[in-house]
């Protein structure tokens, strides 16, 4: 099973946390990003998006065939993210888009990091593939390489 995990492109600030829009950078950032994932992502991956404004913006760029899902909304806890994808039993691949630091405390688990959260920049990607008990990262890229 493989998981991706997408932290939403650059948000305008303001106290209406869910409600916060893309800036215009951070449209490009999903856009780039967007270009990338098209070439790379399994046609039958499934995309689980955070329900605020930013991440389903940032979702949006790369399709529209995607699920909302509350719990992995802002704050959401690992065991959330983690149910949501039904990790590691699920199979093929998982693209979830949501926040830090819930998605870089996601991969410090899964990769044994020892460390509570991993920083994940904005509209980064983190690719993890599991093979048995083993978790791989196999890919981290932000859109200002592509």
């Amino acid at each position: 099973m493989d998981i991706i995990l997408w932290r939403h492109a650059e948000a305008e600030d303001g106290l209406a946390d869910m409600s916060r829009e893309l800036t215009v950078k951070g449209q490009k950032q999903a856009q780039t990003m967007a270009i990338f994932l098209r070439r790379h992502l399994p046609a039958d991956t499934r995309i689980l998006v955070s329900p605020a404004i930013r991440t389903q913006q940032t979702a949006s760029a790369l399709t529209a065939d995607f699920t909302t899902v509350p719990a992995i909304a802002p704050g959401a806890s690992v065991h959330a993210v983690l149910q949501a994808v039904r990790w590691p039993n699920a199979g093929g691949t998982v693209l979830v888009v949501g926040h830090q630091p819930t998605l870089g405390a996601v991969a410090a688990q899964l990769l044994g990091s020892g460390s509570e959260s991993l920083r994940i920049k904005k509209s980064g990607l983190w690719w993890l593939n599991q093979r048995s008990t083993e978790t791989t990262l196999r890919l981290v890229i932000t859109p200002d390489f592509l």
